[in-house]
């Protein structure tokens, strides 16, 4: 991986692109990159798969794609939160795949191990076992989940500095570090940027050599 970049707000909309898979960061978008999804948002990227733990609310986080019909398909754990992400699927307007929290997690850490997926009991005798694999070991059914990644992911950072490596802050860590692994170009928008170095090394929770770009000025 090259030398990683610094970009302005103008040169993060032109990276996202039609048909685009999406992760992005965040519990009920604490710890979602607001300024990078507006920047989704003023793309006009359409028809985009977005990965996340949930829906956002009307006008934040993930919502915003949703109010903007960019999200084509979203896959999430928790969706009741936003109202517009249960109309536009009961109207057939959004392809939605709701997946059990520590499940979707998984899924996403192996995608950046390079793992080929794994066996969960959860899910067993449900829905959520429709069309998926089921392994036997030693007597116990498993389902095969397979992993997730995806073309870009979006990062928030309390700091990261000049050379990316990225430390979070409380609960905002959630999804974003295994996010930083799981994804082709990884962004990061960050609350404060520091000098290489100022991050002590046993703070560092994401490394560097997992990022491409930092968007230019701190969060919102």
């Amino acid at each position: 991986m090259g030398k990683v970049k610094q970009i302005t707000q103008k040169e993060a909309v032109g990276l996202f692109k039609d048909g685009m898979t999406i992760m992005i960061g965040g519990f009920m978008t604490n710890g979602t990159a607001e300024r990078l999804v507006d920047a989704i948002v003023e793309s006009g990227a359409k028809d985009l798969t977005v990965i996340c733990n949930d829906a956002g609310f009307a006008g934040k986080g993930t919502g915003k794609l949703l109010d903007t019909r960019q999200c084509k398909k979203l896959i999430a754990s928790h969706v009741g939160l936003n109202k517009v992400c249960g109309q536009q699927y009961s109207a057939g307007e959004l392809d939605l795949v709701l997946v059990p929290q520590g499940t979707l997690a998984e899924q996403v850490r192996c995608g950046g191990a390079g793992l080929g997926g794994f066996l969960t009991p959860t899910g067993i005798g449900t829905t959520v076992a429709e069309g998926k694999s089921v392994v036997e070991v030693d007597g116990v059914e498993y389902l095969l989940e397979k992993p997730l990644r995806a073309d870009i992911a979006l990062i928030q950072a309390h700091q990261v500095d000049a050379v990316g490596n990225i430390r979070y802050k409380g609960s905002t860590r959630n999804f974003n570090p295994m996010m930083a692994m799981a994804a082709d170009i990884v962004i990061v928008e960050a609350e404060q940027h520091v000098e290489a170095g100022a991050i002590g090394p046993e703070y560092v929770e994401t490394p560097g050599v997992f990022v491409n770009y930092i968007l230019e000025g701190g969060s919102n």
